[in-house]
């Protein structure tokens, strides 16, 4: 997989694909609409930033390449690909629990915050693509 040179660009089925983690400058668009909903996206090698009308809905420490970003009721589903290990936080509901899995191996059951964050860190040095599903 390659990072998104674009920044942000539509997928097949309502999916997303954001982030630049090779960016050794800043870089963002913004007022990108899709599904209705206006996102902004702010890139590089050090934090990877997505908003949607204006809230929170991901970010990564250091910076990712995220692909095929879904959202549904029941939580989302993503392809992060980076060059070191990442502290990935995702916007979901508030006080909820939600199981996560990565590369289809469940890693446990986890609640958000109050504000509806819920932080999970993951193994990329040398590992390519990985796939990273939570459910409510």
């Amino acid at each position: 997989m390659a990072v998104v040179q674009e920044l942000l660009r539509e997928e097949a089925q309502g999916a997303i694909s954001f982030g630049n983690h090779k960016l050794e400058i800043k870089a963002k668009v913004e007022d990108f609409e899709h599904g209705g909903d206006l996102l902004k996206v702010k890139t590089y090698k050090s934090i990877t930033k997505l908003e949607k009308n204006g809230m929170f809905a991901y970010e990564s420490v250091p910076g990712t390449s995220v692909n095929n970003f879904t959202e549904s009721e029941n939580g989302v589903n993503f392809v992060v690909e980076g060059d070191e290990d990442a502290q990935i936080t995702v916007g979901l509901e508030d006080d909820t629990e939600y199981d996560v899995y990565v590369n289809d191996e469940k890693i446990g059951r986890m609640k958000t915050n109050l504000g509806g964050k819920l932080n999970i860190s993951i193994e990329l040095a040398d590992a390519g693509e990985v796939n990273v599903k939570i459910v409510k």
